[in-house]
């Protein structure tokens, strides 16, 4: 275990922050932290509209979700490129890129227009469902803008208005990358919208299938017990979660029944981050009757955070780099995801179908949304089987502690 430890503290960590800190990873990372709040606005309209199945005065909100959750690819195609252009030392030039990723991003979607000058989209391509489209743009655009930075048309000491050179040396990339959206869409009629999907496929049912299920929460969890956040592989999860629970969502207007399990409602709003990612909040709770004064101390100070999904106190604190909490740690992201997938892919319990990433809402209350009384029963056997886990390793530690203390 001391192996693994230092092996994962001095060779992988380091290798893996210099990834996710790059300009390209880090630029999409930020651009979808920065309109969070677009999507936490759907999750609480959501919460909204289950009132109106018992008060049925209430008006319709969905429009506001519609234009806030629902463009999310289009946010993401402006912030792409203006955080790419930022980290990249062209502050003058954010905005412009941003702009040009929102015209290419529209462009791409093959908007249908009328001899009147009418124009049409397809409104969901806006929304989730274009997330990948626009993340494709986005990069694209920063670095064509960032390539053609280099070059300029004046030489240094002109007498021209900085403002004027900017826009000049600005005309060429803007002009390319247009032009590639031309060729793209009005002279080979190709609909990359389609095209990226279709590409995009196999790794969809990848994560959906229980092997990609159990894979994601393990590697997740099993980054995490190194002290390295799961947020840093958001930028590559966001997409698959968002397209995924926008499909569940589409299905059910249909009539039909949601698919899609591996989805950000099903790990955080549903069963395993039962006080975080790992499922720390039994840990907590086994804490606070620890025989070890240090660690009752702990299991104190983490209760209320945990009860709001916010685990980084107690993983810090006693999870991370402890062989002792680690194994367990491990053991719940391995079997806890086994017994959700089984339960939602055999219709036992029903698959999330809303949109519902209020993630600091306590499991228990976010569960009966996505998922109603059966979701209930389902977590009261996961709380179970955590609680289990966890326990003999508890016991091991806290003894550990307290003898430590003991001969202090």
């Amino acid at each position: 275990m001391n192996k693994l430890i230092n092996l994962m503290n001095d060779k992988f960590a380091p290798k893996l922050n210099k990834f996710t800190e790059n300009v390209w990873i880090s630029s999409i990372s930020e651009a979808i932290m920065i309109i969070l709040p677009m999507i936490l606005v759907g999750s609480l309209l959501n919460l909204f509209s289950i009132l109106n199945d018992f008060i049925s005065w209430l008006p319709d909100l969905s429009p506001i979700t519609t234009f806030s959750f629902g463009l999310f690819g289009l946010f993401i195609s402006f912030l792409t490129p203006y955080y790419i252009m930022e980290k990249k030392g062209y502050d003058k030039n954010k905005i412009i890129a941003g702009a040009t990723g929102l015209s290419l991003f529209i462009m791409l979607l093959s908007p249908t227009i009328s001899e009147e000058g009418n124009i049409s989209f397809i409104l969901d391509r806006l929304g989730p469902s274009g997330m990948m489209n626009a993340l494709i743009v986005g990069l694209f655009v920063g670095l064509v803008m960032s390539i053609f930075k280099k070059f300029s048309f004046f030489k240094k000491g002109s007498e021209l208005p900085e403002f004027i050179m900017e826009w000049i040396d600005a005309l060429i990339p803007i002009t390319f990358i247009l032009l590639i959206g031309w060729v793209i869409i009005y002279q080979l009629q190709v609909d990359m919208f389609d095209v990226i999907l279709s590409m995009l496929e196999p790794l969809t049912l990848i994560s959906q299938s229980f092997t990609g299920f159990l894979i994601i929460n393990f590697i997740l969890v099993f980054l995490y017990s190194f002290g390295i956040s799961p947020w840093v592989l958001m930028p590559i999860l966001m997409p698959i979660w968002l397209q995924a629970i926008n499909e569940n969502a589409e299905l059910v207007k249909q009539g039909l029944e949601p698919t899609n399990i591996n989805t950000f409602e099903t790990f955080f709003s549903g069963w395993l981050g039962v006080g975080g990612l790992g499922a720390t909040l039994p840990l907590v709770i086994l804490l606070l009757f620890a025989k070890s004064a240090r660690l009752k101390a702990v299991g104190k100070t983490t209760l209320v955070p945990s009860l709001f999904n916010i685990n980084e106190p107690i993983v810090y604190s006693a999870v991370a780099f402890n062989p002792i909490l680690m194994i367990p740690f491990w053991l719940n992201a391995l079997i806890s995801p086994i017994i959700v997938y089984f339960a939602l892919s055999s219709k036992l319990v029903p698959i999330p179908s809303i949109l519902f990433q209020l993630w600091y809402t306590p499991l228990g209350i976010s569960t009966y949304i996505v998922s109603g009384i059966a979701g209930l029963i389902l977590l009261a056997i996961v709380l179970a089987v955590m609680f289990l886990i966890w326990f003999p390793f508890f016991k091991v530690y806290d003894k550990q502690e307290w003898q430590k203390e003991q001969e202090q």
